[in-house]
């Protein structure tokens, strides 16, 4: 079995270096803080003195840290993974970092004769204990399918992104998504509750609706976006805009501020004036797309697998 090096043994870091030793491998570590180590070395793993020397002993070498800098430095700087590194090896960044790091730092190690890959996880603290992670993985497909089996034991939800940097980039548009979302339910929560409704009763009229089944990610996309198709609507345009105008009327009247739903709705009269509104309310991305030059079509995911995926919890009716 193949010897895995771990540096970084923080929040993320210690589970996932946990579940990897639980798993049977032999392990080489290395943190600023000693301490932070202890758990693994009662474990049977070996402590390093420097990132260089967990690579130069290890087989696959993590790293999971703070950001771009601590990334940069540990795996380029002095007594780093990059001048310990042995031919054939493989370093594997978990951090959430910079897509552009990544593609500058994988031809050097390339040319030492090692295989880099980028693997950002997304399940906090709670899963990394729990090896409840979705592990996106951007590199060489062979290389991925090598290492596989060690990803899996911190991730029960490893996915194949894309060539170097995919992983990052997939991990950064998620986060960003996430946030937004947070954002956009925040505003009508605050709406909802000062125009007289209670919490929880707000709350489970959302979640069990279609926001809450997240059927415009599962399925509404695959059947309009993805394949540039945005006819006969499933819900029109000009509905949803009257919709969203009523939500920020109401807010006006209440004093709560909606800078996400406001944005929203100036996007959907944009996309009316271009003569849209009979469409499916989807036919906004279409803005987002012309205004970035790019098109987002995958006419080949199938709606109706793509929709198995909107009711995932026990109690959803």
């Amino acid at each position: 079995m193949e010897t895995v090096g771990f540096i970084g043994l923080g929040n993320m870091g210690g589970g996932m270096s946990a579940n990897i030793q639980k798993a049977g491998y032999s392990m080489v570590v290395y943190d600023l803080r000693e301490e932070a180590a202890r758990p693994l070395l009662e474990g049977g793993a070996r402590l390093a003195n420097t990132p260089a020397e967990v690579a130069a002993a290890s087989d696959i070498t993590f790293t999971s840290l703070p950001g771009p800098y601590e990334v940069e430095s540990v795996s380029l700087g002095a007594s780093g993974v990059l001048e310990g590194i042995r031919p054939g090896s493989v370093y594997i960044d978990l951090s959430s970092s910079r897509p552009t790091l990544i593609r500058e730092i994988e031809p050097q190690f390339r040319a030492k004769g090692a295989f880099v890959l980028d693997a950002p996880v997304s399940g906090g603290k709670t899963g990394a204990a729990s090896g409840n992670l979705a592990v996106m993985v951007g590199g060489d497909r062979e290389v991925f399918d090598r290492v596989k089996p060690v990803l899996d034991a911190f991730g029960d939800k490893v996915f194949y992104a894309g060539e170097i940097g995919a992983g990052s980039v997939a991990k950064l548009v998620h986060n960003m998504i996430g946030h937004s979302v947070r954002q956009a339910i925040a505003e009508g929560l605050t709406l909802g509750v000062k125009a007289g409704v209670e919490p929880e009763a707000l709350w489970e009229c959302i979640r069990r609706g279609s926001l809450g089944r997240m059927r415009v990610l599962h399925e509404g996309l695959v059947r309009t976006m993805f394949r540039g198709e945005f006819e006969p609507a499933s819900f029109a345009l000009n509905l949803a805009f009257k919709d969203i105008s009523l939500a920020t009327e109401l807010a006006r009247e209440y004093d709560v501020p909606m800078p996400m739903s406001t944005l929203a709705e100036q996007i959907a009269l944009t996309a009316m004036n271009r003569g849209w509104a009979e469409m499916d309310s989807s036919i906004t991305v279409r803005l987002q797309e012309e205004q970035s030059g790019v098109e987002v079509r995958a006419p080949h995911v199938d709606p109706a697998r793509a929709g198995r995926f909107i009711s995932t919890h026990p109690d959803d009716e």
